[in-house]
């Protein structure tokens, strides 16, 4: 196999895996060395076949040595097979980025042999790529569970973020699905890495000179739906990570049916993109708006409302706060208020100090007030079109006036038939000429 049917095989391969195209960390250019990386984002740049690129996703290989049920690459799947050389890798990653096809690099990779054996080839990619071609672009890496822990922190030393996979909401699902992981084997890394986040930062605080562990921190990922665990579940799981491992970041993947399985959904189910959606949405509000996961879902509400977004849902079910003053409310609370954003917020904050507020002034300030109305007052008046005393017709009326998603999104919501839906990958299924006319002659 040539490097460009490699090449279709790992890309296509690691499409399922969601990846942060924000750098979250300053590196500017030096003398001698190939790209850098800003903390507002990597740049995004166009391919041949009009698609946005912005990092080469890539699996290092795909011959995987687990036997996951979830997953497209198990060993018990009959799929092609194919891994990079470190040295083949590397020269894709310098030549892609010459082309500004790409501003950095996505590597993961199957457990090939065992979780050691991955981590050292893993190592030795990047050891070459910053070594060797002095690539100072940025890099994200998938840390292996199970790997040595001295394997791990060398990758650390050489990657801007790391990321352990966490795949899946509970041990009893990865005991269903995938026997041979563990919760345990995914947190000891993920621990790890937090732990040696901390000490380098104090490092650096005494030592100018010490090299930098995974200087935009780590993240992780679940898949969404592929198991029964409710919403609340799934936000609780959230913020634990959040706050007992200081992640950057949780991403969810709305889980695609590609094998055949007693346990997992049938192939016809479309993937729950609007619950992925709302998800999200509750992330957010976990990481800035200072909600609590147990204010957002509760035992008799578990899983998310299709129609409204999660913060008007909860200001719909906590009607007794509202309507409040904006002249007067807290910050706090003014964030809680749909319509009104962490911006809008500050804005409010900062504008009142000189004047009182009223209703077109907010809407400069970037309010939305077609969501805000049902819940505020300016000056002692209110704009509302309904009484603010029965949350079933404030609930009701919002539905009606705008806060419902698309039809599409609620067929997905509800298990109907959707068009075929697929990730976003560095290829599409194309004839060979059009993949060499993205590549180029590498």
């Amino acid at each position: 196999m040539n490097i460009m049917e490699k090449l279709e095989v790992l890309t296509d391969a690691a499409k399922y895996d969601v990846a942060c195209t924000s750098s979250g960390v300053d590196r500017p250019a030096i003398p001698g060395a190939l790209g850098s990386a800003v903390k507002a984002g990597i740049c995004h740049s166009f391919a041949a076949d009009g698609r946005c690129i912005s990092l080469l996703k890539v699996l290092l290989s795909n011959d995987c040595a687990f036997d996951c049920s979830y997953c497209v690459n198990r060993r018990s799947q009959d799929t092609p097979r194919a891994s990079f050389t470190p040295e083949e890798l590397c020269r894709l990653t310098i030549e892609f980025y010459r082309r500004n096809y790409i501003e950095g690099l996505f590597l993961s990779s199957a457990v090939v042999k065992n979780p050691d054996y991955t981590c050292e080839l893993m190592l030795k990619t990047l050891r070459m790529l910053r070594e060797k071609e002095k690539f100072w672009g940025y890099v994200h890496v998938k840390a292996i569970p199970g790997a040595d822990p001295a394997l791990t922190e060398k990758l650390g030393f050489y990657a801007d973020r790391m990321s352990v996979n966490i795949e899946l909401p509970s041990q009893k699902s990865l005991t269903l699905l995938a026997p041979q992981k563990s919760k345990e084997k995914i947190l000891a890394p993920m621990g790890q890495i937090r732990d040696g986040i901390r000490e380098n930062a104090t490092d650096l605080v005494r030592y100018k000179a010490a090299p930098r562990f995974v200087p935009a921190g780590q993240s992780t990922q679940m898949i969404i739906g592929a198991t029964p665990e409710s919403d609340r579940q799934i936000l609780n799981l959230t913020e634990g990570l959040y706050k007992k491992y200081s992640l950057k970041r949780v991403f969810f993947s709305a889980y695609m049916p590609v094998v055949e399985h007693r346990n997992l959904p049938a192939p016809t189910t479309p993937p729950p993109l609007l619950r992925e959606h709302r998800l999200y949405q509750a992330d957010w509000l976990l990481r800035f708006y200072g909600f609590q996961a147990g204010e957002i879902l509760d035992d008799e509400h578990p899983d998310f409302d299709p129609l409204l977004d999660p913060k008007c849902n909860w200001a719909v079910h906590h009607i007794s706060q509202f309507p409040i003053e904006v002249n007067r409310a807290p910050y706090e609370m003014l964030l809680r208020v749909p319509g009104i954003g962490v911006k809008s917020a500050m804005r409010i904050r900062s504008a009142r100090r000189w004047a009182k507020l009223d209703f077109e002034g907010l809407k400069k300030l970037g309010v939305v007030l077609k969501r805000a109305r049902y819940f505020i007052t300016c000056q002692g008046k209110s704009i509302s079109p309904l009484p603010m005393d029965n949350p079933a017709v404030i609930a009701g009326a919002i539905r009606e006036r705008g806060f419902a998603q698309n039809g599409g999104a609620l067929q997905s919501w509800q298990g109907e038939a959707l068009p075929a839906l697929e990730q976003l990958s560095l290829f599409t299924p194309t004839p060979k000429d059009k993949v060499q006319c993205l590549t180029g002659q590498i």
